[in-house]
């Protein structure tokens, strides 16, 4: 882990510096403009949670948050972890599953830049009672503790901020339990695509979704068996709603996808 030094020039440079150091020695490249972009985001970025932060706020955050690369496959955290502090992810996407009696893993969240992961828990006083792991190579900020909750829920702005995307996040998983559990195979993999669409988007052409999931996580995400899933998705090709080349999925006919997820 690597602490920026709030003694240096403006907190900015140092974001930058202490980013492209730590990425550089893990062969994760981010040019000096995708950090200026980044940070530029994160504190001027409505939607983001740290928007609300005074610019002094936001020069002592600085001084306390730790940048970690993090590879593809690796765990940000397992599940029975204590938390290490709050979590947000900068680039990459990270998947939050569990893990069933069974071993059977069932992803329950998927995060993209700017999402958080395992506040729950450290909010909660709890250990994870899930797991993170990057699904490409990826980098997180992590705020210890201390600096969380003496500093940054003492501003009531961020508090509010933060409860409400708990509440969000409350009513995304109980309508997921609905379809999870009363929807048919074919609807909850539909749903499982516009899930992916509205969390990472499409590629340039406007129909590749920006997620390369393989067939197990796909599976996992729908709560079926990776022989179910990839029935399903070829079903759907031989309907000419999708495409399917390796992990490349491109969805054709969103209409009739909205459809088969709506009927269930």
């Amino acid at each position: 882990m690597v602490c920026c030094n709030k003694k240096n020039a403006y907190f900015a440079a140092d974001f930058i510096n202490s980013l492209n150091d730590r990425v550089a020695k893990n062969c994760h490249r981010i040019s000096m403009q995708g950090a200026n972009n980044i940070l530029r985001e994160l504190f001027e970025n409505p939607k983001s949670v740290f928007s609300v932060l005074s610019p002094a706020e936001q020069h002592d955050l600085q001084g306390a948050w730790q940048i970690v690369p993090v590879r593809k496959d690796e765990f940000i955290y397992k599940e029975g972890d204590c938390p290490a502090g709050f979590i947000f992810l900068i680039t990459g996407k990270v998947k939050i599953f569990k893990t069933g009696a069974s071993m059977r893993e069932q992803i329950v969240r998927m995060t993209s830049a700017l999402g958080y992961v395992g506040y729950r828990a450290l909010l909660a006083d709890e250990i994870h009672n899930a797991s993170a792991v990057a699904l490409e190579n990826s980098v997180i900020c992590r705020v210890p503790p201390v600096h969380f909750f003496n500093r940054l829920l003492k501003n009531p702005d961020f508090s509010f901020r933060l409860l409400r995307k708990l509440a969000s996040e409350l009513g995304f998983s109980n309508s997921r339990t609905v379809t999870l559990t009363q929807k048919h195979i074919r609807g909850r993999l539909a749903e499982s695509l516009l899930l992916l669409k509205e969390k990472y988007g499409f590629e340039h052409d406007g129909a590749s979704l920006k997620a390369y999931l393989s067939r197990e996580d796909i599976a996992r995400l729908s709560n079926m068996t990776t022989a179910n899933a990839i029935r399903t998705l070829s079903s759907f090709v031989d309907e000419k709603v999708i495409t399917v080349d390796g992990r490349i999925i491109k969805i054709i006919d969103i209409t009739r996808l909205e459809s088969i997820s709506t009927s269930g």
